[in-house]
């Protein structure tokens, strides 16, 4: 896994997309730490979208597709997995900045007025408005080498 070239985002070269391995033993690590305060509505959307943007940004990241025994076609899931973590507001807001801070890795944030905003450039008037340390989180999405993100999760645990 190396950061690309123009965004120094992760990019995954064939060899290391790896269908065939425990995700335990993939070298990609991706995880979503949740404010476990939360509702369970606002954590199930914030993974979601994140989900989504991450699977936009990071080819490779999801399987091929797969055909069940009748022949429906299933469409593509990570294939690396995806942790759900949970912690406290300020946590995530200390871990989204070391997150950014770091050459290699995908962090994708869900700010509060992201949920707050039903029209999406409200929601970026509103981002555009607030001052970094201001904003609030209400969960973060790092992807990258798996030692990377180790280091920055920490124990953290699973989201109940």
């Amino acid at each position: 896994m190396h950061p690309s070239a123009s965004s120094g985002l992760p990019t995954l070269s064939p060899e290391e997309i790896r269908t065939d391995l425990p995700t335990r033993q993939a070298k990609l690590k991706w995880v979503i730490v949740v404010d476990e305060s939360l509702s369970t509505g606002l954590v199930v959307n914030a993974a979601v979208c994140m989900a989504a943007a991450v699977g936009h940004a990071i080819p490779g990241v999801l399987g091929p597709e797969g055909k069940d025994a009748s022949g429906s076609v299933h469409v593509g899931l990570p294939w690396a997995g995806c942790s759900i973590l949970a912690s406290d507001a300020e946590t995530i807001h200390k871990l989204r900045s070391k997150a950014a801070e770091k050459d290699g890795l995908l962090v994708v944030d869900m700010p509060l007025p992201a949920q707050t905003s039903r029209v999406y450039d409200e929601y970026l008037g509103t981002l555009a408005e607030t001052p970094a340390d201001e904003v609030v989180y209400y969960a973060v999405s790092i992807i990258g080498p798996r030692n990377k993100v180790d280091k920055l999760v920490g124990k953290l645990p699973l989201l109940r």
